[in-house]
Formats: structure tokens, sequence, C-alpha cells
């Protein structure tokens, strides 16, 4: 990535986290049922990663780790993804769904002992403070916060970061399209909500739903990340949407002093266009501000008739 001059209001994003989910890998590599390879997306899915930013802050997954909550798939899990942060320079945030197991991805990516207490986390990105949050349900696919997990929110956010937190977590505190998911919605919303209003939190990650969506929540931002696995066919009415393997995607995050972006990166091969590119940036960046409105903004005069 060039380094370029603001060509508009904005300065650079201070932070970008790259929020994927939902990989939802099986043991030895097995298809799902509907034949989605999560083992072979995923790894197309980190080829894009490698190239959207060369230095991005974190490497969020929001949930849905495995499939099973499978030994084998944990580890491979591992082994796709941290050679890939340690590449890019960044951490990786492990973030319990309702298709993983506690005690298997404590002991696999964590490195700890496995125990079914909630997954949770706390990561000081270079002033960006991101929050992990475990909404798993052992025996569950709904989600929920205890009051436990609450109080610990509560004293994390008592003190402000210097760029804000950011909420990391798998069940998504928004109504969906889709009805089945409002049947594993995410429990106490209320306490949740009474919690963050008022503090320093700038957004929430999430996953779980296998559609790219956004919505707000006690006046936050939510954005949740479509799945590395399989997608829902939201061009289907509600309550006959399904899997597809297709539409695979995750999210380009840009953290700004007064805003937040994100940004949908699907992952697919189509023929691509060329005419754009950094040797045009840098013929850009020479131009003054003036120059490059006359080159590039200015339409050439048409025949209407």
């Amino acid at each position: 990535m060039i380094d370029l001059p603001p060509f508009g209001r904005h300065q650079p994003a201070t932070h970008t986290v790259i929020h994927l989910s939902d990989p939802h890998l099986l043991a030895g590599g097995a298809r799902h049922p509907g034949g989605a390879d999560g083992d072979a997306n995923l790894g197309r899915t980190l080829d894009a990663v490698r190239q959207v930013h060369p230095r991005p802050s974190a490497i969020v997954l929001t949930g849905d780790l495995t499939d099973l909550g499978e030994t084998d798939a944990y580890r491979r899990l591992k082994a796709a993804v941290e050679p890939v942060a340690e590449e890019l320079g960044c951490p990786v945030i492990w973030v319990a769904g309702n298709h993983d197991e506690r005690p298997q991805l404590r002991a696999e990516l964590l490195g700890e002992a496995a125990t079914e207490e909630p997954v949770t986390g706390v990561w000081d990105l270079d002033g960006l403070r991101v929050i992990a949050l475990d909404t798993s349900v052992p025996g569950w696919h709904h989600g929920d916060l205890d009051e436990g997990q609450l109080a610990w929110l509560a004293e994390q956010l008592a003190t402000p970061a210097p760029h804000g937190t950011l909420l990391a977590m798998h069940h998504p505190p928004l109504p969906t399209h889709v009805p089945l998911f409002d049947i594993l919605e995410l429990q106490h919303q209320d306490e949740l909500a009474e919690i963050i209003r008022g503090t320093d939190v700038r957004g929430i990650l999430a996953g779980h739903l296998h559609y790219s969506s956004t919505g707000t929540f006690a006046g936050v931002p939510v954005s949740v990340a479509s799945s590395t696995c399989y997608a829902m066919n939201v061009a289907r009415p509600a309550e006959d949407v399904n899997g597809m393997d297709a539409a695979q995607a995750f999210q380009l995050v840009h953290v700004y002093p007064d805003t937040i972006t994100h940004t949908v990166v699907p992952v697919v091969d189509a023929p691509t266009g060329t005419f754009f590119s950094a040797e045009w940036l840098e013929r850009m960046a020479a131009l003054t501000p003036e120059q490059r409105l006359e080159v590039f903004s200015r339409k050439p005069p048409r025949d209407t008739a």
C-alpha cells in the first residue's frame, strides 16, 4: 500500500480491523451437507485478507469458528489463520459462537485450561480497545450474557480508551430479516444496552447471521459480517431463506477519529477492470486539489439529443 496525501476531507484511518466470521470448520476438512468446503473457502478468504491491507490492527473472528467444536477443526483453523496474522504483524482475536465448545476453543486456540468459563478478553490496539464477549450458551444455540459477564463488561468500560472501544460478539443485538434467527437471538439485551449506553463503545462487531447486516443498538452502530463458509440466500422470501455455497464475504473496518466505516469485501473470482492502479493514484497525488477535480470530476461534453 502506497502512502498518499488525503484526497478528501478525511485523514487516513487510525486503525484498520479485519472482521471475519463463521468459518464453521469441520474435522478432517470435511464438507458441509450443502457442499460448502469450509477449509477451502477460508483459504480463499485469507488470500483476500492478505491483499486488502498490509498492516491491519487485528484480525477479529466473531464466532462459530468450528461447526461441531471438534479438536481437529480448531487446530486446522489455528494453522490457517495464525500464519497470516504473523505475516501481517497483527493479533488474532477469537470470539466464541453457538457452534463452538468453550473447553476445546480454550485449549486449542488460547492454550488455556479446558473449562466452560466464558471466553472473554481485552486488547489494546494502539489506543483502540477491543473487548470480546462470549454470547454462547453451553448446550444451546441462542445467545445470552450472564450477570457475571455483564458486570465484568461494566467494569472494563468504566475507564474510556483513547480511541474508544469496539465490542466483538457472536449474536448481534439486532432484529433479523430471517425468522429462524430471531428464535436464536441474544437474550438480556436491555441489560446490555444499559451498560454500554453513554460509554466509549463506538461499534459492535458480530456474526451468526451468515449475511452482512447493519443497525444500531443503544445508539451504537452494529455491523454483522457474513460467513467465510457459506452465506444465506436472502434473495428468497424471508421464510424460505437457506444457505448457499456462494457470496462469502468479510469486512474491512476503518476507524477514524469521528466515524467508523465497514466495507463488505466479497470473496469471489471475477473479471476486474484495470483502469485504477497505484500508478494512477500517484499521478493524482502530484496534482493540486483543483487539478484533480478538473481531471477526474469534470464530465466531458455529451450529445443529449
